[in-house]
C-alpha cells in the first residue's frame, strides 16, 4: 500500500494480482487495484479527470486519459472518503502506475491535480 497528500487530498492504492493469460499470442499479467481519495481539506471537492502512466519490464509505456473514474466524476466533502476499485494490465511480470487526478476546489473554483504515487505491478511469486 503507497499514500501520497497533495493539497489535503490523500490518495492511497493497494494492488493485487489476479493470475495471468494469453491475450493476443502475448502473456499479461492482470492486477486490481483500490483507490481511496480521502479529503483532509476545509473545501469540498471534485474528481472531473484521471491521467495515468503504465509501464511494463518488456519497456512499453502507456498513457491512459480520461473523465472521472469508473463512470463517476465523485464529489468529496471535508473529512469524507471516496473508495474505487479498478483493473490493469501489464505484458511482463513487473511494472508500475502512477498518474494524477484532475479535480476543482467549489469554494474557489480553481482546478489543481493530486498526485497518484507510484506503485508496483509485480507478480507476487517472482518477488518474494
Amino acid at each position: 500500500m503507497v499514500s501520497q497528500i497533495t493539497r489535503g487530498i490523500k490518495i492511497t492504492v493497494k494492488v493485487k494480482h489476479l493470475g495471468s493469460k494469453k491475450h493476443l499470442s502475448n502473456l499479461v499479467n492482470i492486477f486490481n487495484y483500490e483507490i481511496s481519495i480521502e479529503n483532509h481539506s476545509n473545501d469540498v471537492v471534485q474528481l472531473l479527470r484521471r491521467s495515468w502512466l503504465i509501464k511494463d519490464s518488456l519497456n512499453h509505456n502507456e498513457v491512459v486519459e480520461g473523465e472521472g473514474v469508473i463512470g463517476k466524476k465523485p464529489i468529496v466533502n471535508p473529512n469524507e472518503t471516496f473508495h474505487y476499485e479498478s483493473g490493469s494490465f501489464i505484458r511482463g511480470y513487473a511494472g508500475s502506475m502512477q498518474g494524477f487526478f484532475t479535480m476543482v476546489n467549489f469554494s474557489t473554483s480553481q482546478i489543481f491535480h493530486v498526485k497518484i504515487p507510484l506503485f508496483n505491478l509485480n507478480v507476487p511469486y517472482l518477488f518474494n
